[in-house]
């Protein structure tokens, strides 16, 4: 007997979530006591969680610690304090946090260890502006570039050489002390200089290449971004540098991880998986058309593998911004999904960020079912209409389809499921 598809769904999504979490997958990392202090530090959507794994099965002594998360991701802990801050636009907080992070790092010894909590949100999160600029300064070029449609490589590439602490310069203040960074991925292809833009990791990425990346989104620059791109200081810390000598990067939880999990979930359900890849990105109402034409394929031939079936992917999408609604990459996926398979009787579907979020909404993501379409063509305002102004929260809010799941407090990307009956 085939599943209920809605809690099929979310039952795989729960699988997913359950495989990224910090509590499972911090413990079996953590480094040993060093003969100095000990000190931890982090930054990202699962800071926090990350942090009460340590405080909970660390075998050592903290001697201070800091973390830095998204407004309403924090959790009350023992020794490591925890800020809030703005996210995916940083704010004064976040500032001051990673001003802080950074004098930690620089008190330190070759005695010492500095435990570093590395996941996806913490390149806005751990936001200390370079040389002269200014939190006003990022703020701007943050914003656009959030609507200009760039991946998330591009996107870091940028922040890295405006950042005082990330392009690997947490890991030059440390002093030579003994440095583990845990690192949950929340990019598509696991590359540890993107992931938070990489504060403890070597970036072979250049002022050159951030430059021509505004110039190709036509961002406009205050003239002191364009100053400071063309200062020696603005460079990142390069993969061979000698102070990432005593530094360990460990990838702990990734996007296939959670894929995995949620395949091995739908095999115990009698339903067969597919994983189509865990770093797929590119225009999410492009993607969309994509999968379409997939489960379409398995409708009509049975390929790549005939219903009942569950096609799972993972990544990041983008959405270049035209209209004034309301809406994430996820939603707008969906939306556009759901235009093309056109309510089909066999096919539901869900998209979700798996840190709880999508967008600037409460939503994580949505869920279709075949009636979804129906309703959207019964609406006064038509599902094209909805996706022309990216107001796809609005629409699934209007069809009952939004999934909210609060804050997560982990990270390990975008996660698609399209279940397709027999």
């Amino acid at each position: 007997m085939l599943p209920n598809p809605d809690l099929f769904l979310r039952g795989l999504f729960d699988c997913a979530l359950k495989a990224a979490s910090p509590a499972e997958r911090v413990p079996p990392f953590l480094p040993k006591p060093p003969k100095g202090k000990t000190v931890v530090v982090g930054a990202g959507k699962a800071a926090a969680s990350m942090a009460k794994a340590v405080e909970d099965r660390y075998k050592g002594v903290i001697a201070e610690g800091l973390v830095v998360t998204r407004y309403l991701h924090g959790l009350p802990l023992q020794t490591i304090k925890v800020v809030e801050a703005g996210h995916p636009v940083p704010d004064d907080k976040g500032e001051q946090a990673a001003r802080r992070i950074l004098q930690l790092a620089s008190g330190l010894t070759a005695d010492d260890l500095l435990l570093c909590l590395i996941s996806g949100g913490g390149s806005a999160l751990l936001s200390l502006p370079g040389g002269d600029l200014t939190m006003a300064d990022l703020q701007g070029v943050y914003k656009s570039l959030l609507l200009s449609g760039a991946t998330i490589h591009e996107f870091n590439c940028v922040r890295k050489h405006l950042s005082a602490i990330s392009g690997g310069r947490l890991a030059r203040a440390a002093n030579g002390a003994h440095l583990v960074a845990l690192i949950i991925s929340d990019v598509p292809g696991d590359d540890l200089s993107v992931i938070a833009s990489g504060p403890t990791v070597g970036d072979p990425t250049t002022c050159a290449d951030a430059i021509e990346i505004l110039q190709r989104y036509k961002i406009a620059l205050p003239l002191s971004v364009e100053k400071h791109l063309q200062q020696p200081q603005a460079e990142t810390v390069k993969p061979d540098d000698a102070c990432l000598k005593r530094v360990e990067n460990i990838l702990i939880s990734s996007p296939q991880d959670a894929l995995e999990a949620a395949a091995a979930y739908a095999r115990q359900q009698g339903v067969t998986p597919m994983i189509l890849g865990n770093a797929i990105e590119g225009e999410a109402r492009d993607v969309a058309l994509v999968m379409a034409g997939i489960t379409k394929q398995v409708l009509q031939f049975g390929q790549p593998l005939p219903a009942p079936c569950v096609l799972i992917s993972g990544g990041e999408t983008t959405v270049t911004v035209k209209g004034k609604g309301k809406g994430g990459r996820n939603s707008e996926f969906l939306l556009y999904y759901m235009m093309d398979m056109q309510g089909n009787p066999r096919v539901h579907a869900l998209s979700c960020g798996t840190d709880g979020s999508d967008g600037t909404e409460n939503n994580a993501g949505a869920i279709i079912h075949p009636e979804t379409f129906a309703r959207g063509m019964a609406l006064p305002i038509k599902p094209k209409a909805y996706a022309a102004n990216n107001d796809s929260y609005s629409f699934f809010e209007q069809c009952d389809g939004l999934v909210v799941s609060g804050p997560t407090r982990t990270n390990v990307n975008d996660f698609r499921a399209i279940y397709i009956m027999g």
